[in-house]
């Protein structure tokens, strides 16, 4: 096999990855070195020069002329007499000689097993380069096209052709791709699993959310305004507290647009998730207030202790407040870090209900927990629910909601 077609192929993959000439004739050479190895036993005596430009090899093998009855014949850089002067007729004793080596004197097997180890060198190399490039960029948005759809992965390819997983776990719920369609997602996680780098895709990651926001509002990209926090249940419902770092801007107006403009090419990304966009602030309780919007809060009571709070709403603010199958709470209680408690307004009480506290000598306070966490703090506002609902909607089995039902029914026989 030609040495130039081994060396051009290289050098041809070396320059498309932009990988520095000294790191590409240090590959070449370690490739001829262990051949000449496999061959001579060692390669102290030889010199390899390669051109990677002009595909040229050459290997020269010099050793010192001993006399042929030496005792150093044997030895790898020592050579006879009589064997020298075949080379060149005028040569004596003492004198080195340099002999060109040729690829054709390895054979046709040692060369055979050069090529496949420079392509597994170049496979190597390869996966080396693919993880150098992405360890860097977790958190970076990227746009790839679907390669093929598996049960549990969707792999991607970006612009290089390099193959990326996004996991069945990081896709929202609504996303249906199809084979060659463009796929937008974040770089979540670049490991080394056996020597392969894994490259792995979420669109489910906040980051991902924010990422969007980047480069669909022009003021954030700038720096004019800058993303806080992003909270998500990814194709559902999202979160997202910005401040302006000018007065004269409001953030919440810029990134929805007018009529919801701009962040409508967001909402579509994300198969239809509603977008809650909140003005930050570091007051703790107009934060909460705003973070539970659309709800509008009478009162609230806080302990930064326990990172508790507990809010006070009109009854027909409560189930804004809860939303649907708790989400909104539970996205307001991440976006404040605190565990957030929903009570009825006590002033709006029907004087003939009762507290749900009156009843803890005869339902566990864990129950009554529960309850509370999702607005319910009467025994009419229990009751004023069915069963199937007190179960979906909360962690109580199907049993202890009936005791608790009837417990509180016999209230008001």
């Amino acid at each position: 096999m030609d040495s130039g077609i081994l060396i051009e192929s290289f050098a041809d993959f070396a320059n498309s990855k932009n990988i520095d000439r000294p790191t590409m004739i240090s590959v070449l050479e370690e490739v001829f070195r262990t051949m000449i190895r496999k061959k001579y036993g060692t390669d102290d005596n030889f010199d390899v020069i390669i051109n990677p430009e002009s595909g040229d090899l050459e290997m020269w093998r010099t050793r010192e002329i001993v006399d042929d009855n030496s005792e150093d014949i044997w030895d790898y850089n020592k050579i006879p007499l009589a064997e020298a002067r075949r080379i060149q007729s005028d040569f004596e004793v003492g004198e080195e000689v340099a002999e060109e080596v040729k690829l054709v004197e390895f054979g046709r097997r040692l060369v055979q097993t050069a090529r496949q180890t420079l392509i597994q060198k170049i496979k190597d190399m390869e996966k080396e380069i693919m993880f150098e490039k992405y360890k860097d960029q977790v958190g970076e948005m990227i746009t790839g096209e679907v390669y093929q759809t598996l049960r549990h992965e969707v792999i991607i390819v970006d612009g290089e052709g390099n193959e990326l997983s996004l996991p069945r776990t990081e896709q929202i719920s609504k996303d249906r791709f199809r084979k060659g369609e463009s796929v937008k997602s974040v770089i979540h996680k670049v490991e080394m699993n056996n020597g392969s780098p894994k490259i792995t895709l979420s669109r489910t990651s906040p980051v991902f959310l924010e990422r969007l926001f980047e480069v669909e509002i022009p003021e954030i990209y700038d720096g004019i305004i800058s993303v806080r926090r992003v909270v998500r249940e990814p194709g559902e419902r999202a979160k997202v507290a910005v401040e302006s770092y000018d007065d004269r801007i409001d953030p919440v107006g810029a990134c929805v647009g007018m009529k919801g403009s701009r962040i409508h090419s967001i909402v579509r990304e994300l198969g239809n998730e509603n977008i809650d966009v909140i003005n930050y602030t570091d007051n703790l309780e107009l934060l909460i207030s705003r973070a539970l919007s659309p709800a509008k809060v009478s009162s609230m009571q806080i302990d930064r202790d326990a990172k508790r709070v507990s809010v006070f709403l009109k009854p027909d603010q409560v189930s804004l407040a809860i939303g649907k199958g708790g989400q909104n709470i539970k996205l307001a209680g991440k976006l404040v870090g605190m565990e957030i408690d929903v009570f009825r307004d006590i002033e709006e009480q029907n004087d003939e209900d009762v507290d749900l506290t009156e009843f803890s000598d005869e339902i566990d306070e864990w129950i009554i927990s529960e309850l509370h966490k999702i607005g319910l703090d009467t025994a009419k506002s229990v009751l004023a629910l069915s069963k199937e609902e007190l179960v979906r909607r909360t962690d109580l089995e199907e049993a202890t909601v009936d005791e608790v039902m009837e417990i509180l029914r016999k209230e008001f026989e």
